[in-house]
């Protein structure tokens, strides 16, 4: 047994993780469920398909198709359904008008009601069917109320359904839904269904301005069978340049609630690939497991005050939530500080290890953490090199990055295998373990100051001192300290899988630097393995394999293609047209209208409507004019009250266009400022600095014009430029761009496939 130690340990790790995929979530037994009075993932993959069936952003006629489907199926139902109809204002500043589906089932009490909530609207500019963006969370609402009213329950409390128009533009059906609708007064808890990708685990967010304590409590209670969730995640989560529905009611009212979404494939997110073909049922049943318990749970619950004062700490392992209050955080610390301590003086005052070996022991461990993390972050840095199109998937994350994130998983555990191979000798196994639990320590002290809500990583740290305590003792047998590896595994593995698909290949690096942090935790297991050396070159081959698959899979194909853009610019200021791109690598496509050497002219540079991911154009070349009208401004009224003046215009796009963008080209101060009667900017005076300016963005559904009041200071020069874009360039008839080819698709989180037309005004 010992000569094949190696073998067993790295089998019974590899089948730990392999149970811990298969327990995280569902895996398709509900998919041919035909009894009514439960959930069928076969009855919701057929709302997807009908729901996904075409592109429908807001003002489509695919997108009012969609609105009809929802009220329709809700009417099915026997529920009484309404549109919201209204115009609302983000607090980003875009505007439009929402029609929100709204139902409700009454409860047999006037207490708090449940909401539940998605959207419907799929992204712009992209062409996205929104097959899990978000026809995924029509569906599981829909089937799972059906289900539910077909169990015959009949709630305690009111459930209010709320499939919300425009989230994609600014969540301006939800922050509609929250200022003007009646309901939202009595709303207790909110339940959202979101996705950031199209399989993956669905992974709650507790969502509140005052402490999660009660949140977490009554989700304990609820019992849903696959809860995936920690109290990292949502600060993680906060970093993304992303909100929800949720965050309406969150910020504008006070309302606490869960997101539930799932993030991997992030690839196809508000892509033309965001399909049915690349949904993952898996990922719709897990939504399923949590909306089914909570219809019960929420049903009948107390929803008058969800908002606590303590917040809690909490993580999941493989069908289990576990929480405490943040308050035991630092008792924690100090707890593995005095068994560190107790256990280090009772080693060293028997002799059991020495301070000279102890100090051996840094040595390996910081070569592990230190260079080995500069060396995986320079080598994403020639992989970006070496591969400079990556750089046009705005979101980071390639379509190989599963290839890349096994590579430095396989390449983390070989440098560790390497460096202790050469820098440690195996009978200070137990001296060597010192390093790491010191550094853990460390970490975790930092963690309780900056980071409460990742104070379960204190969890892992005490199965590492239970197994140090045995090696103390002599107590080696491999299978007891891969026993004690389990929850250190459990809870640490999937945020290393986790932040790449989160924040972006570039985080790698990141991931690597978990993995040594693992690595020293689990040194009770594979300090006493004699196959350092054999093992590492073993994932350094594994890692080679990733690397070339990588490679090969660095092509785009149809289903994963290249995203590109293109746009017809027209300055009409200077009477110049451009043809630009925010590409920074060209396809043969784009070369029929720019080159690298086409520079992007200072006035397409500066005032640009800002995106996302705050990109620019990359390269505009000069092309021919042709007669698209440019917008025009009428002064309705102009007076000076004092040392203000207050200005009431009306912009004419004088074409048909999807958006209209204002932007600001100096530091006015705006005061009352309202766009189509809504309030748009709330301070009482705002000087506008942000990148691109953008006062308001203005998405039109039928022919209203905008109509702009707002208060200067006199002594203020007021400086505009209006940008029009029509989402019509491949079809417009006074151009011939052709179709894209199979292996390209429009460029999510940008403007694109459009003719946009800016105009500057001075007053």
């Amino acid at each position: 047994m010992k000569r094949y130690t190696a073998f067993w340990v790295l089998l019974s790790m590899g089948l730990l993780l392999w149970g811990f995929h298969h327990w995280t979530m569902p895996s398709g037994n509900q998919f041919n469920n035909e009894e009514l009075n439960q959930f069928s993932t076969k009855r919701a993959l057929a709302h997807i398909q009908e729901l996904g069936k075409a592109p429908h952003y807001i003002g489509t006629t695919a997108h009012q198709e969609v609105a009809n489907y929802l009220k329709s199926e809700l009417e099915k139902l026997n529920l009484e359904v309404h549109f919201q109809d209204t115009i609302s204002v983000s607090k980003w500043n875009t505007l439009c008008k929402v029609r929100n589906v709204v139902a409700k089932i009454p409860g047999k009490n006037n207490s708090k009601a449940l909401l539940l909530l998605t959207h419907y609207d799929s992204a712009p500019h992209s062409k996205s069917f929104g097959a899990s963006d978000d026809a995924n969370g029509l569906a599981v609402i829909l089937e799972g109320i059906r289900a539910y009213l077909a169990e015959g329950n009949q709630p305690e409390n009111d459930i209010i359904i709320l499939f919300s128009d425009a989230e994609e533009l600014g969540l301006n059906g939800a922050w509609a839904f929250v200022a003007h609708h009646p309901w939202s007064k009595n709303v207790g808890v909110v339940v959202n269904f979101e996705a950031r990708g199209t399989s993956g685990p669905s992974m709650m967010l507790a969502e509140t301005n005052a402490g999660n304590e009660h949140l977490i409590g009554s989700f304990q209670a609820a019992k849903t069978a696959y809860p995936v969730s920690n109290s990292l995640m949502y600060s993680i989560y906060k970093l993304l340049p992303n909100d929800t529905d949720m965050t309406a009611f969150r910020e504008g009212a006070n309302i606490p609630g869960y997101t539930f979404a799932y993030i991997d494939d992030h690839y196809h997110y508000h892509t033309s690939q965001d399909n049915i073909l690349h949904f993952d049922p898996a990922s719709l049943e897990h939504q399923a497991s949590y909306l089914m318990p909570i219809l019960q749970h929420y049903g009948k619950a107390d929803l008058t005050n969800l908002n606590g004062k303590e917040d809690l700490v909490y993580f999941n392992l493989p069908k289990i939530f576990i929480s405490y209050p943040f308050s035991w955080n630092m008792g924690l610390w100090w707890l593995a500080c005095i068994l560190f301590v107790a256990f280090l003086f009772y080693a060293t005052a028997t002799k059991t290890i020495t301070w000279k070996e102890i100090a051996k022991g840094f040595v390996p461990f910081l070569v592990v953490l230190i260079p080995g993390t500069a060396i995986f972050y320079g080598f994403w840095q020639l992989v970006v090199y070496a591969y400079p199109e990556y750089a046009d998937m705005l979101h980071g994350y390639t379509y190989n990055g599963k290839d890349y994130q096994w590579l430095y998983w396989f390449w983390s555990l070989a440098w560790c295998f390497g460096v202790y191979k050469y820098l440690a000798k195996a009978k200070f196994t137990s001296a060597y373990i010192v390093a790491p639990l010191f550094i853990w320590l460390l970490i975790c002290l930092l963690i309780n100051l900056y980071l409460p809500g990742a104070g379960f990583f204190i969890v892992p740290m005490y199965f590492a001192l239970i197994s140090w305590m045995l090696l103390l003792f002599n107590k080696k047998h491999w299978s007891i300290h891969t026993l004690l590896a389990i929850p250190s595994l459990a809870i640490l593995f999937p945020l290393i899988q986790l932040f790449p698909v989160g924040l972006g290949l570039k985080i790698l690096f990141g991931s690597a630097l978990l993995t040594f942090l693992l690595f020293g935790l689990l040194y009770g297991v594979f300090g006493n393995l004699k196959s350092k050396g054999s093992l590492a070159s073993l994932f350094l081959i594994i890692g080679l394999i990733f690397l070339f698959k990588a490679h090969r899979n660095n092509q785009f194909i149809e289903g994963y293609a290249k995203p590109n853009s293109l746009l017809y610019v027209v300055d009409a200021n200077q009477n110049k047209a451009y043809w630009a791109t925010y590409n920074k690598v060209l396809d043969g496509w784009l070369e029929n209208y720019v080159s690298t050497n086409d520079k992007t002219p200072e006035s397409l540079v500066k005032y640009n409507a800002a995106s996302k991911y705050n990109s620019g154009f990359t390269y505009a070349k000069p092309t021919s004019l042709k007669t698209i009208e440019a917008p025009s401004v009428e002064i309705l009224k102009d007076t000076i009250v004092g040392d203000f003046r207050k200005i009431q215009m009306k912009i004419h796009p004088n074409r048909l266009v999807q958006r209209l963008d204002l932007l600001s080209k100096n530091e006015t101060v705006f005061y009352d400022f309202e766009a189509n009667g809504c309030k748009v900017l709330k301070q009482e005076g705002r000087i506008l600095k942000k990148r691109g300016n953008t006062v308001v963005s203005y998405y039109p559904t039928d022919s209203t014009l905008l109509h702009l009041s707002f208060t200067i200071k006199k002594k203020d020069k007021l400086a505009f430029e209006i940008q029009t874009s029509s989402f019509d360039l491949l079809e417009n008839e006074l151009f011939s761009v052709p179709a894209r080819p199979k292996n390209q698709i429009p460029m999510p989180f940008v403007l694109t496939d459009a003719i946009l037309v800016k105009k500057e005004f001075q007053f």
